[in-house]
């Protein structure tokens, strides 16, 4: 194996996707509210990504999980192993925090789709440390959410000095049930509150790369109603801020347990505990009685985080085993199996392994094309006047939907195609000399935490789908429809979108089929529900790669170099997906309208 680091950047699709198909430079760089950001200084930004990712990130990647964390549990303290600890700090040295941040913070204040494809290369060199940098995301949401003595107090100092930030829902006994939460807060004066309770699976609850972290924690106050409509949200910092932003005594919230997991092991996944040894002080956030609604700018920016972390682990996972596939030689061409004198030849001559790249490929291509496709609806939202504006109502209700697809569908479908990065590689890549048993391990908590896949699902068709009647899903659905009967690609993409034409019939049967069985009972949508979202995203991917496939086509004939290739490559990736995935809708609408209560109505001891 080779000493170079484990990271396979895509550089040139992300690319592809931001100033080609979204044409990024035209819709939103330089316009207001986004920064002073050309094509050129987007393109260079992107560059230092993924070098800084290559060079600097990813060789903290197998120490992470080899050198374990060190935890005193006397003092609820995390040391990170050295070269994490470095990464961590080469993140903020070269100013990669500041892409994003909003210019009157000191940031570039760059449109989310460039922040989104630069995260990829940041998630993909090195998923555990990805998350260490959440505090940044936070010191966005404080600065929004705030009043101007909290932001006074902790914006500058969460910037400034890299500290750390959690978001803090879980406990022991609610789990996913988040209205189940018994953490209470009890009035001191003002908007400071003192914190008492346990949570648990805290992603890096406490870490020594920083001097301090600011943890988000959801909250009953005395008297709240029961329900997540009853939680508040509080800063709850690990030592005081003063109103100067200055450090002042340890609050009363410390790390009690670090928990030994599967994969991501580098990552601190933490109990917390509040108001034990002494008080755990926090600021209401805004001074409002509205935590639910104020975390979820915090956990929706986490599902379509994870959603690219999956996708930019199949992605890497894909081009390690692509370039073993044309390295490592083994049998003669099966057109030649009869001749005992043929060469040996790579095996990435195999059709059997060619069919395993090319599945990894276009769900990779796909998956990229829906989160960045996402990106530029945030972007439009913006442009728009933002969240809540009557404007952007449309635009930021299609985003909304498409995110429990982009965290459902990504998470559970990489950890069933990194089966096929592995088995490219044959034994060698269940071998530790080889990162992609690694990328299994770390990626499969994808499908669990912010909300496990079925979780999604329910999101996806009572909040998203359900509330406005499936006005939301059919506007996304129409697009769909003006692609096809535009006949984007021409009589060269025929025959795809012909195959779109039919799933997406299949799919729109599959929601009818859905809505006339909830009439007999709920138990449908838990029955059905994840093969409902898994064809929705289906749809939508092949949607999205049927259109690059038409750009690819109008560019191939005056492209050079690579770049012929990588077309090819666009036309190859939708019509192997449209062929290959999306007949499957067919088999998910049979299942809907065939949906039974037999599971519901066994007895218990069937089981």
């Amino acid at each position: 194996m080779s000493n170079a680091p484990h990271y396979q950047a895509n550089l040139r699709d992300i690319e592809f996707n931001l100033f080609e198909f979204l044409d990024i430079a035209r819709t939103t760089l330089g316009k207001k509210p986004f920064g002073e950001l050309d094509e050129a200084t987007a393109r260079q930004t992107l560059a230092t990504y993924a070098t800084v990712c290559t060079d600097e990130l990813a060789p903290a990647f197998a120490e992470g999980d080899t050198t374990p964390l060190q935890f005193d549990r006397e003092q609820g303290a995390v040391t990170l192993p050295p070269l994490t600890k470095k990464a961590f700090h080469a993140y903020f040295d070269n100013g990669l925090n500041l892409l994003d941040l909003p210019t009157h913070l000191g940031g570039m204040g760059a449109p989310r789709a460039l922040g989104w494809g630069a995260f990829e290369l940041v998630v993909g060199a090195n998923p555990s440390l990805a998350f260490y940098f959440l505090g940044n995301v936070l010191t966005r949401v404080v600065d929004g959410l705030a009043t101007e003595a909290q932001k006074k107090r902790f914006v500058g100092p969460m910037m400034e000095r890299r500290w750390g930030g959690t978001m803090v829902l879980t406990e022991p006994d609610a789990g996913s049930d988040v209205g189940a939460a018994r953490a209470k807060a009890k009035l001191v004066k003002d908007d400071v509150w003192e914190i008492e309770g346990v949570k648990r699976f805290i992603t890096n609850g406490d870490f020594d790369a920083v001097e301090n972290i600011c943890h988000l924690v959801l909250a009953r106050p005395e008297g709240g109603k029961p329900g997540t409509k009853g939680l508040s949200m509080f800063i709850v910092p690990k030592f005081w801020v003063n109103e100067d932003g200055s450090l002042g005594e340890r609050n009363g919230v410390y790390v009690t347990n670090v928990e030994k997991k599967m994969g991501l092991s580098v990552s601190a996944t933490c109990e917390m505990t509040f108001g034990d040894k002494h008080p755990a002080r926090g600021f209401l956030v805004g001074n409002v009685h509205d935590g639910i609604r104020q975390m979820f700018h915090v956990i929706e920016h986490a599902r379509m985080a994870i959603g690219q972390k999956s996708m930019a682990t199949l992605s890497t996972a894909y081009l390690n085993a692509l370039a073993y596939a044309k390295d490592r030689k083994q049998g003669s061409d099966l057109a030649q199996a009869m001749d005992k004198k043929a060469p040996r030849v790579p095996i990435f001559r195999h059709p059997d392994v060619r069919r395993m790249l090319m599945m990894q490929k276009s769900h990779a291509e796909g998956m990229r094309a829906m989160i960045l496709f996402a990106a530029s609806l945030q972007d439009e939202v913006e442009l728009k006047g933002g969240h809540n504006a009557e404007a952007a109502a449309d635009v930021e209700a299609l985003n909304d939907l498409l995110l429990p697809l982009i965290k459902g569908y990504n998470s559970e479908k990489v950890y069933e195609l990194l089966s096929l990065s592995l088995q490219t590689l044959g034994g060698s890549g269940y071998l530790k000399d080889y990162p992609i048993e690694q990328y299994i391990r770390d990626q499969k908590i994808d499908t669990l935490y912010e909300g496990t896949t079925h979780i999604q699902a329910l999101d996806l068709i009572f909040r998203k789908v359900a509330k406005d009647g499936g006005a939301t899903l059919q506007g996304l659905l129409g697009r769909i429809k003006a692609t096809l009967d535009a006949q984007e690609g021409g009589d060269d993409l025929k025959a795809e979108r012909a195959a779109l034409t039919k799933a997406l019939a299949e799919v729109e049967a599959a929601w009818g089929g859905l809505l006339e069985k909830l009439g007999e009972s709920l138990y449908h949508v838990g029955l059905q529900g994840n093969r409902l979202l898994f064809a929705s995203a289906e749809v939508v991917i092949g949607w999205l790669l049927l259109r690059h496939a038409a750009l690819a086509l109008k560019k191939k004939g005056e492209a050079k170099g690579a770049d012929v290739g990588f077309y090819a490559g666009k036309v190859a990736s939708a019509r192997f997906f449209c062929h290959e995935v999306l007949p499957n809708a067919a088999l998910v609408a049979q299942a809907v309208q065939n949906s039974s209560l037999m599971l519901m109505e066994l007895p218990d001891e069937a089981f």
